[in-house]
C-alpha cells in the first residue's frame, strides 16, 4: 500500500560546488543536492520510507538534471587521475588487436565474428568449406556512427541462404529482427519489432522462423514498463509482422515465457516453458506433421530443469537435474511418456554437468570439475567412451558442432591464458589450434594463478581463484580486486580478461570467488545461495576478503570489491554489512532496491531467486539486506563508484540513482560516493569498444587511486 505524498523538500536543487584534490583524493566534496520526498509504503504492517522515489521517473527534467550534475561531479573527480590514464593505455593496446569467435556451421558455410582491433563492433563473416576467401555478411559499425547500435543475435536458415539478425539500440534488450539474403547480401523487406529475450528458430523448410515478442509498450515507457505475457509467433518470409501466426500464448499465465526448438529431423517443435528466471521449466511439444496443431504437455509441472538435447524418432533426450542436482541425461519416448517409463542414459556424476551435445552419433558432455572444464564422450546408449584430451585447468566454451558431423570447435581460456580456438576431429581424434588471442604486454610466464579453498561463516568450503604477477610479496600491502556474483545458477568461470590483465599489470591482485548461488556445483550450490539462503552469498564474499587478508595478500584499506547486476547487489549489501573490510567498492548496474525490483521491465522474473516483497516471509529476508534500505545515516562508508546506464532496461538505472542519492546523504566522512551514468548503453551487451575502455579505466583508475592513497 502506498500513502500519498504529503511534502517535498527542496534544498538548492542540483547546486554543484567545486572541490579540491589532494593526491587524487577529494579533500571535500559538495554533492549535487538530492531532494527528499515523503513517500511511504506499507509491507506487512511495516512502514518503509522511500525518500528518493522521484528518481524512478527517468524522463523527468528533475531526474535528467540530477544525472547531469552527478556526471559532472564524477567526471571532474576522475579527470586527470594518473592511474586512470595508465589503465587506459594498457587497455588501448590490449583491445586494439585482432579478435575472433568460435566458428559455427550451416551447410558448407562457416560463420564467425571478427574484429581487426580498430572497429567498435565485430563484423560477421563466413567462409565456404572453412577455407578460401572470407565473405562479409554484416557490419554492425554501419548501424550507427558511435557504435551504440549493435548486433544482438543471428540465426541462419537450414539451407544457409537466409540470415535472421537482430539489432539492439543503445544497449536495450529490445530487438528488431531483419532478414538478409546471403546470396545477394541484401535485406528483405521483413521487419519484426518488440521482440525481447528471444532468438529466431527456423523451420527446416526455410519458409520462416519462430520468435517471441511482447505487446508494443506505451510511448516513452519502452525502457521501464513491466514485460509480461510473452507470445510465440511464426514469421513467414516475405510477410508483414501483422500477418505473423500466433503459435502460443497464455494470458492466464503472464509470467510464462517460450523457448522454441525445432528438432533436427524437422518433425517436432519443442517448447521450453520458462517461469521467470526459475531454473525449473515445463516442456510442451507439437508434431509439425500433424494437422492438429495443438501442443502436448509432456512435462506440465514445474519440478526440475529440462533441456532438449535431440531425438531419434519418438525418443526425446533431455538434460535434467530431476533427482540429480549435478545433472544427468534421460530419454523419454513420447509414445509412452509416463515418468515411470523414463530411461536414464547418463547418470549423475560428482561433477556438474553443464551441457550435452550430439556429434557424430555420440553424446558430448561438458562437466565442471572444481570450476575447470572436462569433456567426456558417451555412446547414445550411455556407455562412457573416453575423456577427451582437451586443454585442462581452465574453461572450454562456445562448443560448436552438428549432430551428423565429427568436427567440433571450441575456445579455451583461463585467468592467465588468453583465448585460443581449437578444432577437433572425432574421426581421427586430432586437436588443432586455429587461432590464438594476442595481448601486447602479456607474457604468461610473468603471471601466476591458483585456486584456493576457504571456509565461509557456516564452515562451507568456497573456491576462489587468485591471480597476479610473479614475485608479489605477501606483505598485506597489495592492491586487491575481489570479484563475485553468486546467483541465478550462473557459474563464474576462469577466462582471460583484459580488464583483469590491466589490474595485474599495475601490480594488483585479482581474486574471483565462486560464491554459493551460482552454478559451479549444480543445483544444490545454487539453492544454498537463493531465496532465504541469500545471506550465505554475502557471508561467502566477506569470508573471501578475510581469508585474503589473513594470508597476507592485502588488507582492508587496499581491497576493492566489484560486481555487476546481481553482483552489484552483492557489492552494495557487502559494503553496508561489512564496510570495515574494504577500502573501495565498485557496484555496477546493481539491483539495489529489493522491495521494488519487481515493478520494472523483467524484474518480476527474479522472484525465483530473490523471493517477493509481497510475501511476508520473503519480505523479512529482503528488508534485511536490501542495499537501498540498509544505508545508515551519518556513517563513514568506503569510497564508492556506482556505475549504471541510462538505457538499461534489465536492471533499470533508478536502482543505482536512488542508492547513490541516499549514500551521499548518509556519508559522514570525506570518502567519495560517486555515480557514473553512461547515456548510450544498457546492461552491458553490445557496448562499443571505446565505451568499454573508458568504463574500465574510470573504474579501476578510481579504485587504484583510492587504494594507493590509503
Amino acid at each position: 500500500m502506498k500513502l500519498p505524498i504529503t511534502n517535498y523538500y527542496f534544498i538548492c536543487f542540483y547546486l554543484l560546488v567545486s572541490f579540491f584534490f589532494t593526491t587524487g583524493v577529494a579533500a571535500s566534496i559538495d554533492y549535487p543536492k538530492s531532494k527528499t520526498v515523503e513517500v511511504f509504503d506499507i509491507y506487512h504492517e511495516q512502514v518503509v520510507a522511500d525518500p528518493y522515489r522521484w528518481l524512478e521517473d527517468l524522463d523527468s527534467d528533475e531526474t535528467k538534471g540530477w544525472i547531469q550534475a552527478q556526471n559532472q561531479l564524477t567526471n571532474q573527480y576522475l579527470t586527470g587521475l594518473p592511474e586512470k590514464e595508465a589503465i587506459k593505455e594498457i587497455l588501448d593496446q590490449a583491445l586494439n588487436q585482432v579478435s575472433q569467435s568460435v566458428p559455427f556451421r550451416e551447410q558448407s558455410k562457416y560463420f564467425y565474428y571478427y574484429n581487426n582491433g580498430d572497429w567498435q563492433q565485430s563484423k560477421l563473416y563466413y567462409k565456404e568449406d572453412n577455407q578460401g576467401s572470407e565473405k562479409l555478411v554484416l557490419d554492425p559499425n554501419q548501424f550507427s556512427e558511435d557504435g551504440t547500435v549493435a548486433l544482438s543475435g543471428v540465426s541462419v536458415s537450414s539451407d544457409a541462404k537466409l540470415l535472421a539478425y537482430a539489432i539492439s539500440d543503445g544497449g536495450s534488450d529490445w530487438k528488431t529482427w531483419k532478414i538478409r539474403n546471403l546470396e545477394t547480401g541484401l535485406d528483405l523487406e521483413d521487419k519484426i519489432l518488440w521482440s525481447k529475450f528471444s532468438g529466431a528458430e527456423w523451420l527446416k523448410d526455410n519458409s520462416g522462423f519462430y520468435y517471441s515478442a511482447y505487446s508494443e509498450p506505451q510511448a516513452g515507457a519502452e525502457l521501464q514498463d513491466v514485460n509480461t505475457n510473452q507470445k510465440l509467433y511464426l514469421h513467414k518470409i516475405g510477410e508483414k509482422q501483422s500477418s505473423d501466426l500466433l503459435i502460443y500464448a497464455r494470458p492466464d499465465e503472464p509470467d510464462w515465457g517460450w523457448g522454441p526448438t525445432v528438432s533436427e529431423d524437422g518433425n517436432y517443435l519443442i517448447l521450453h516453458v520458462s517461469q521467470g528466471t526459475d531454473e525449473r521449466n515445463r516442456i510442451f511439444y507439437q508434431n509439425l506433421n500433424d494437422s492438429n496443431d495443438s501442443f502436448v504437455e509432456l512435462i506440465p509441472e514445474l519440478k526440475a530443469q529440462f533441456r532438449f538435447v535431440g531425438n531419434k524418432g519418438s525418443v526425446f533426450w533431455f538434460f535434467t537435474d530431476l533427482n540429480a542436482p549435478m545433472g544427468r541425461l534421460i530419454a523419454i519416448d513420447i509414445s509412452n511418456p509416463e515418468e515411470e517409463n523414463w530411461e536414464e542414459i547418463i547418470p549423475e556424476r560428482n561433477h556438474a554437468l553443464r551441457a550435452v551435445h550430439i556429434t557424430s552419433g555420440y553424446f558430448l558432455c561438458h562437466y565442471l570439475k572444481d570450476i575447470s572444464s572436462e569433456v567426456v564422450l558417451y555412446q547414445t546408449t550411455g556407455e562412457k567412451i573416453e575423456k577427451l584430451d582437451f586443454p585442462k585447468n581452465g574453461t572450454i566454451s562456445s562448443i560448436s558442432t552438428k549432430p551428423e558431423s565429427s568436427q567440433l570447435f571450441f575456445s579455451f581460456s583461463n585467468y592467465i591464458r588468453p583465448s585460443e580456438i581449437f578444432e577437433y576431429d572425432l574421426s581421427v581424434k586430432q586437436l588443432k589450434s586455429i587461432w590464438s588471442q594476442s595481448v601486447p604486454g602479456f607474457n604468461a610466464d610473468e603471471f601466476t594463478s591458483k585456486q584456493a579453498f576457504y571456509k565461509s561463516k557456516d564452515g562451507t568450503l568456497i573456491p576462489m581463484f587468485i591471480s597476479h604477477l610473479n614475485g608479489i610479496e605477501l606483505n598485506n600491502d597489495n592492491p586487491l580486486l575481489l570479484y563475485g556474483y553468486g546467483g541465478f545458477d550462473i557459474p563464474i568461470l576462469p577466462n582471460f580478461s583484459t580488464k583483469y590483465f590491466s589490474w595485474m599489470k599495475m601490480g594488483g591482485i585479482v581474486a574471483v570467488a565462486n560464491l554459493r548461488g551460482g552454478g559451479e556445483y549444480g543445483e544444490t550450490w545454487h539453492r544454498q545461495g537463493m531465496l532465504h539462503n541469500k545471506q550465505n552469498v554475502f557471508d561467502d564474499f566477506a569470508a573471501a576478503a578475510e581469508y585474503l587478508h589473513q594470508q597476507g595478500y592485502s588488507q582492508p584499506s587496499k581491497t576493492v570489491i566489484e560486481g555487476r547486476s546481481n553482483g552489484g547487489l552483492l557489492v552494495g549489501a557487502s559494503l553496508l554489512q561489512r564496510p570495515e573490510l574494504f577500502g573501495a567498492t565498485l557496484p555496477g548496474v546493481g539491483v539495489m532496491d529489493m522491495l521494488r525490483f519487481n515493478k520494472f521491465t523483467i524484474g518480476w522474473a527474479w522472484e525465483s531467486d530473490y523471493g517477493s516483497p509481497e510475501i511476508e516471509d520473503d519480505f523479512k529476508i529482503l528488508i534485511k539486506y536490501s542495499p537501498y534500505h540498509n544505508i545508515k545515516p551519518k556513517t563513514c562508508y568506503p569510497p564508492t563508484l556506482i556505475t549504471t546506464s541510462a538505457r538499461d532496461d534489465r536492471v533499470v538505472p533508478s536502482h543505482s540513482y536512488k542508492f547513490a542519492a541516499r549514500m551521499q546523504a548518509a556519508q559522514s566522512c570525506q570518502n567519495p560516493i560517486l555515480i557514473r551514468i553512461e547515456s548510450r548503453a544498457g546492461h552491458g551487451a553490445g557496448t562499443p569498444k571505446d565505451k568499454v575502455i573508458n568504463y574500465i579505466s574510470d573504474m579501476y583508475g578510481f579504485a587504484l587511486n583510492t587504494l594507493t592513497s590509503n
